[in-house]
């Protein structure tokens, strides 16, 4: 617990100092399900939910692929998200670029941040399986 603490506090000041100056004013969260493996080649899918203060909500399908030197398997549940620059739900949809490195075994806590333009995206969440490696990709946000 206090690991995951630890790293969602670390992905929201590395939001904070990459979030733009004129970022939008609503405030939107994402809840997501997601499960994958890699072997060099990293996959994962899942689906969510995308909430805003402003009333909007959106399920989203959830898409990551990359490459590096990766191994494992694993599933994250019940996991968040938060947005930052964004004016419309709508916005938060796309391909977000992705850097990483892992590892873990059984149950593991992770966090990231990444960007899509203006919109940037802290994500934490704990998980089972086991991985290991470093990775650089996409993931992508997409309607349901």
């Amino acid at each position: 617990m206090r690991k995951s603490l630890l790293l969602a506090a670390t992905a929201a000041l590395l939001l904070s100092a990459a979030a733009p100056a004129s970022a939008g004013d609503v405030d939107c969260k994402l809840t997501f399900n997601l499960s994958g493996w890699s072997v060099f080649y990293k996959t994962a899918s899942g689906t969510g939910v995308v909430t805003c203060d402003n009333g909007q909500r959106l399920p989203v399908k959830i898409s990551t692929k990359g490459g590096g030197l990766s191994f494992g398997k694993s599933k994250i549940e019940n996991g968040t998200g938060e947005f930052s620059g964004v004016d419309d739900i709508r916005d938060v949809l796309g391909t977000y670029a992705t850097a990483e490195a892992h590892a873990g075994a059984v149950k593991s806590s992770k966090a990231q941040v990444m960007t899509k333009g203006e919109v940037s995206l802290a994500l934490a969440g704990t998980g089972k399986g086991w991985d290991l490696g470093f990775a650089f990709g996409k993931f992508v946000l997409e309607a349901r």
